[in-house]
């Protein structure tokens, strides 16, 4: 995309074409506004205040709850207030996020995240309002976090180009098909633990993330709403069009945790030698053509190559 890191992380908002820094630029400042919040309400003794104003931004498992504040189906998937929980959850978005940008573009990523977390908001609510289970705890349950957005992406990302190599620390060289059926299944047998809220909303987004992905190999593009909103209100804020054209580069990342880099493994470039595949130019000419123009200016036979080279 832009320079390094930093440098796109706080021009995050000068770019049209970056909703990957834009998610993690609304996260982080909402992370910091809320932290100093909670610090001078703690310090005047308001805690309980900013408990009750925290608590209406909070996913509700309680349905007449969640009819009182409608927004929080939204509100809670830019909400965080653990400094670890932030921050593994802004590391996946932006290791796989690029992933989805590369392949799709900036505005599939952002719609791939609102659905995921929507999708996350849904299956908890559900799962809570009718498991036995949870019937005596559905009352004063809330959800928090970007969790199930980011999941959303992360299998978005491995069903999109499942043999995709990220190298971790310690294990080397791992596709990412591998990464994501671990973090789902670790989801999975913690869903009736301490967490089992945000667990649930985790398995909610991964679904999401995969049937996304399925279905717009076969033509439907579930975002289109969430883009259009996105549009509307790009439109409304938005004080001159830009007419500056955005500029592509072929991702080439370098990440600290537990990732460092990621590339394509050998099994992923097509062979040339079989006319109906994508050269590598090819699917750099198509690559382009989505940064410049999106996702939606490709003909069928552009689809079809790039969605044949993601599978490989």
């Amino acid at each position: 995309m832009y320079g390094n890191f930093w440098d796109n992380l706080r021009n995050a908002f000068k770019h049209s074409d970056n909703s990957l820094y834009k998610l993690i630029a609304i996260n982080i400042l909402v992370f910091f506004v809320v932290l100093v919040f909670r610090v001078f309400m703690t310090i005047g003794g308001l805690g309980n205040v900013y408990s009750t104003v925290l608590s209406y931004l909070m996913m509700p498992a309680s349905l007449p709850r969640l009819a009182t504040q409608p927004w929080s189906i939204f509100t809670y998937m830019f909400l965080h207030e653990g400094i670890f929980h932030i921050l593994f959850n802004m590391l996946f978005l932006f290791w796989f996020g690029q992933l989805i940008h590369q392949f799709l573009g900036s505005r599939k990523l952002a719609n791939l995240y609102i659905l995921g977390g929507l999708a996350g908001a849904v299956f908890y609510v559900l799962i809570y309002n009718l498991a036995p289970y949870f019937s005596q705890s559905v009352g004063s349950s809330l959800m928090l976090g970007a969790s199930a957005g980011v999941f959303a992406i992360v299998v978005g990302a491995a069903t999109l180009s499942p043999n995709t190599t990220f190298f971790l620390l310690l294990l080397g060289p791992v596709k990412i098909k591998y990464i994501a059926i671990f973090y789902v299944i670790i989801s999975f047998a913690n869903s009736a633990g301490a967490n089992a809220g945000g667990e649930l909303a985790h398995l909610g987004g991964a679904l999401l993330g995969y049937l996304y992905i399925v279905q717009l190999r076969r033509g439907n593009d579930w975002g289109l709403p969430v883009q259009k909103v996105g549009i509307f209100f790009e439109d409304l804020f938005s004080r001159r069009k830009s007419n500056v054209k955005v500029s592509y580069r072929k991702a080439k990342t370098t990440s600290g945790g537990g990732f460092s880099s990621f590339k394509k493994s050998s099994k992923s470039t097509p062979s040339p030698a079989n006319s109906g595949e994508a050269t590598q130019e090819e699917i750099d000419k198509i690559l382009d053509k989505i940064a410049d123009r999106g996702y939606e200016a490709l003909n069928k036979e552009e689809k079809r190559k790039l969605f044949e080279f993601s599978k490989k």
